[in-house]
């Protein structure tokens, strides 16, 4: 049945179906099909929950024969082969190649449900309530994860205070300023009113803040910052890790081993609901039951995450997320210097922002190409920022076909002759 606006029971809250207004049927790959059998390309991934594209049929083939086993989809925690298939396989796969020591927790299992856990553990384990967060971040919609969100500022009189400091993100100021030594001075210094937060918590590339990239050395020194205070650092890899940057985690480049990783949105592979914490070994402080949730480690979702595992256990996939990252790179400097309408591009991987003057402009774009078929959201502190987000497993010839529409589409709107390249 076609609900009408009339008939239809949902609350005003929902927001995608307002900004792509459409019925979707159909879902393959790269590829969505509405109730009236238009094609969209898709450039959003489910906000990043997408990195292997839809109904990948790889990981459908292995979740449909587990449906088909009569194994136990809900255990709560209890012991599953398909759990343990899991910590194994994550173990194998990904912790011991990049020589990494975490426990492994089972939060609820939305994003935002790591990072309560992290923030709940973090204050447990250092005794210490405060949490340093950063301008233009976005933790979630729970109220310790909203309160943590800069992004979010207009939202946090309908919560209650959370104790969180925010400070500025890497080039919040330009290059000329450097935000790291402000931190350190505001942090740590005598005299400053503050005393030491808990935790850091930190998107080593924030992605609903216009998909700003810190910098390596930015990254370190924050780390060794953390380090020297007995401050924990939580990297919040929900949107963009799993491959997102090009590594399985978005730190590898910068080469920091954090106290705390968060991970939801695409370690299940297959769009279903998963969110992990992990956890160097010496804060794993909790008591049985301490933090739980009833549907904490769902197996379906576990079956994904673990096939999906098999995508790094050689370079094969990476070496192709670099080859489309460098297509990216190249069409979006060019439009850069091209359009007058671009204020800047960003980004690393497959993951990308185009910035404009203005959210009016971006909102537009997003209008447009969704019109001519391909789905594309904006962020940013003022909508003004044009997110590329196209599944990791996206063919290089829809991915070029869509860089051509978004080009075209940017001309046509800012009025100038488009361009070939």
């Amino acid at each position: 049945m076609n609900l009408t606006p009339e008939t239809n029971i949902e609350s005003n809250v929902s927001g995608y179906s307002k900004s792509f207004p459409t019925t979707f049927r159909k879902a393959k790959n790269d590829i969505l099909v509405d109730n009236n059998e238009k094609e969209y390309l898709d450039f959003f991934s489910g906000a990043g929950a997408l990195n292997y594209g839809h109904n990948n049929d790889y990981l459908k083939k292995e979740i449909v024969a587990f449906l088909g086993s009569d194994a136990p989809i809900h255990c709560l925690d209890m012991d599953s082969e398909m759990k343990l298939n899991f910590l194994n396989a994550f173990q194998d796969t990904v912790l011991k190649p990049r020589g990494l020591d975490y426990k492994l927790q089972f939060p609820s299992p939305s994003g935002t449900n790591a990072v309560e856990a992290a923030i709940k553990l973090a204050r447990k384990v250092t005794k210490r309530s405060k949490i340093l967060s950063f301008t233009n971040s976005f933790h979630g919609m729970t109220a310790s994860s909203l309160a943590l969100s800069g992004s979010q500022e207009h939202r946090h009189n309908d919560i209650p205070a959370q104790d969180v400091l925010f400070f500025p993100f890497d080039g919040y100021f330009g290059e000329d300023v450097d935000t790291l030594e402000y931190i350190k001075q505001m942090v740590a210094s005598q005299g400053s009113g503050n005393t030491l937060p808990a935790a850091i918590i930190l998107e080593t590339i924030q992605a609903e803040g216009g998909i700003k990239v810190a910098s390596v050395d930015w990254l370190v020194g924050l780390q060794q910052f953390a380090n020297e205070n007995g401050i924990l650092l939580i990297v919040d890899d929900i949107q963009v890790g799993c491959g997102r940057t090009g590594n399985f985690f978005s730190f590898e480049r910068a080469g920091i081993y954090p106290d705390i990783v968060l991970l939801s949105k695409s370690i299940s592979g297959f769009g279903l609901p998963l969110s992990l914490v992990l956890m160097k070994p010496e804060l794993d402080i909790w008591t049985p039951g301490e933090h739980n949730g009833t549907f904490r480690a769902n197996n379906l979702a576990l079956c994904g995450a673990t096939t999906a595992l098999d995508y790094w256990k050689d370079r094969n996939f990476q070496n192709e997320i670099e080859k489309k990252a460098q297509v990216v790179e190249e069409k979006l400097n060019q439009l850069r210097t091209d359009s007058e309408a671009v204020k800047a591009v960003r980004g690393m991987g497959l993951i990308w922002g185009i910035e404009f003057e203005s959210g009016e402009f971006a909102k537009k774009v997003s209008q447009q190409l969704f019109e001519k078929g391909l789905i594309i959201e904006t962020c940013g502190n003022k909508g003004q920022v044009v997110k590329l987000l196209p599944p990791l497993t996206i063919t290089e010839r829809n991915l070029s076909n869509g860089l051509d529409l978004i080009q075209e589409t940017i001309h046509q709107l800012h009025g100038q002759p488009i361009l070939t390249y």
